[in-house]
């Protein structure tokens, strides 16, 4: 089950995803962002029907739209911050990556929903998403981040049932801006 959780998350690290619409087009800067909590629940046929390889993992559909990455940045001011927890206790040592929503990440973000993993992502879509890992406390940050719309995710086990949650979080960022974020279950 871990091995799952994790491979949804490396997929999600290295692709990003794109399923949710933007919560607050042209809001307040300050305002915060609704949270989805993605949770594996049950299968209807269609999705029972993509079975995963044998290593587990289902075949991109998706192939790799370079021109749409092309019109992104790497690199920018802006930051995140926040904290990591389940159940109010913060989760620590935990990974949390930053990937700008595209087309091609949201088949990736579409099989995690239904609690698989699709084949890793090509390695031009890692040069675009950012991580780092939760301290102690469960706090992290991200300073060098470019303009535009974001997810940022994480996972941790929770202490109460043992299960793995999944929690990813639409975020808006202007040049230089700061965003303070609770991902929480």
């Amino acid at each position: 089950m871990t091995r799952w959780i994790l491979l949804i998350l490396v997929g999600l690290a290295l692709s990003g995803c794109q399923i949710i619409e933007p919560r607050y087009p042209g809001g307040p800067s300050g305002q915060s962002e609704r949270v989805e909590v993605i949770e594996r629940g049950t299968r209807t046929p269609d999705e029972r029907a993509a079975r995963p390889s044998a290593d587990g993992r289902v075949a991109r559909q998706v192939a790799f739209p370079a021109d749409e990455y092309a019109t992104l940045s790497k690199r920018g001011s802006a930051a995140i911050s926040g904290r990591l927890t389940i159940g109010s206790r913060p989760m620590a040592d935990r990974s949390v990556s930053v990937a700008p929503i595209t087309t091609y990440s949201a088949e990736a973000a579409e099989q995690a929903l239904a609690g698989r993993a699709v084949e890793p992502a090509d390695p031009r879509a890692r040069a675009y998403t950012h991580t780092t890992r939760t301290d102690a406390d469960g706090r992290f940050r991200l300073n060098g981040l470019p303009a535009g719309e974001f997810y940022v995710s994480s996972s941790a086990r929770d202490p109460v049932s043992g299960e793995t949650r999944v929690i990813i979080q639409q975020v808006s960022l202007g040049n230089g801006q700061s965003r303070r974020i609770e991902l929480s279950r």
